[in-house]
């Protein structure tokens, strides 16, 4: 698929408007109630299915398709991304109000590091055959692993990448209300804000390369691969104060993210056989329904228990 310079123009400058109007409506670090996040999230999945409209209209079916399949892969990983920076702002006691902006950036941060990859990986894909196999072993030991250690206890002060910036950069183990960085005893530190973004980042990172590969096992076209990232983290926020709360529901859904990790990756590694792709329809089905099921059994099995704390602002 052949994209111009324009359409990558014109994408770049829709997701910069509304990034600006998102820090824009929220300069005050006000505490998001579970309203105004869904307001939002309807907002921002309005926008990434109307996208998908507009590319079939441009590009055609297979196209639209592919941008889907991929859309509704990063919108379900999504939700385990929304688990972690739960845990994370609980194990760091990040008030409610700062939440937003650290969020925010996270955000800022994410399209930036799937950008890369997704060029990498696109051309990698591109000039070696043999990096659909790692790729794919690589998103079935991921979906192996999802499925078996998801429990695992998280210490987001043991992050090598949290701990290399405690080590290169002079720390605080204080809020200095929403700045990053403060002065101290006359000399200029990083706030435990800035802890807390660095460890939403380097958690984010890991996601990105399941996210990106699960996506280039779709398609490696890197405008629909791109832009079917950027609609489903700019929801992102939202979504985490739509959800935060209601996790505890949803105890089965990491078997669904697996199997579609492990899916993806065996869809990669079948591409350089003379199975070849798989359809794209085929694979959006799959997707629909491994998420339905996921999400109907975790539904039924914690059917009447209500979850602790409505509100992500719990942990404040």
């Amino acid at each position: 698929m052949s994209v111009p310079l324009w359409a990558w123009l014109v994408l770049s400058l829709v997701i910069a408007a509304m990034l600006a109007v998102d820090l824009f409506l929220h300069r005050d670090d006000h505490v998001i109630g579970f309203r105004e996040a869904a307001i939002w999230s309807a907002i921002w999945i309005t926008a990434g299915l109307a996208f998908g409209v507009v590319l079939w209209l441009w590009q055609g079916d297979e196209a639209a398709g592919a941008y889907y399949a991929g859309y509704l892969i990063e919108k379900a990983l999504s939700v385990d991304n929304v688990f972690v920076f739960a845990l994370i702002f609980g194990y760091f006691a990040v008030p409610a109000a700062l939440q937003h902006k650290v969020l925010f950036w996270g955000v800022v941060g994410a399209l930036l590091f799937r950008l890369v990859f997704i060029f990498v990986g696109a051309e990698l894909l591109d000039r070696f055959f043999w990096t659909a196999y790692v790729f794919g072993l690589f998103l079935v030991y991921t979906g192996w692993k999802m499925a078996f250690q998801h429990d695992a206890e998280m210490n987001p002060d043991r992050n090598l990448v949290v701990r290399l910036v405690r080590r290169v950069i002079p720390t605080d183990a204080r809020y200095h209300g929403n700045r990053f960085f403060a002065r101290v005893d006359g000399r200029r530190v990083a706030t435990l804000l800035f802890v807390v973004l660095i460890a939403v980042e380097a958690t984010d990172l890991i996601f990105a390369i399941d996210s990106v590969a699960a996506i280039l096992a779709i398609t490696t076209s890197t405008f629909i691969v791109w832009t079917a990232n950027a609609f489903a983290v700019l929801g992102l926020r939202s979504l985490y104060f739509c959800l935060a709360g209601l996790l505890r529901r949803f105890v089965h859904l990491h078997y669904g993210l697996a199997f579609l990790l492990a899916f993806a990756g065996v869809k990669l590694i079948l591409s350089e056989t003379p199975v070849g792709k798989l359809p794209i329809p085929l694979t959006l089905g799959v997707i629909v329904a491994t998420l339905a099921v996921a999400i109907g059994w975790s539904l039924a099995s914690t059917r009447g228990q209500v979850p602790a704390g409505d509100e992500p602002h719990s942990t404040g």
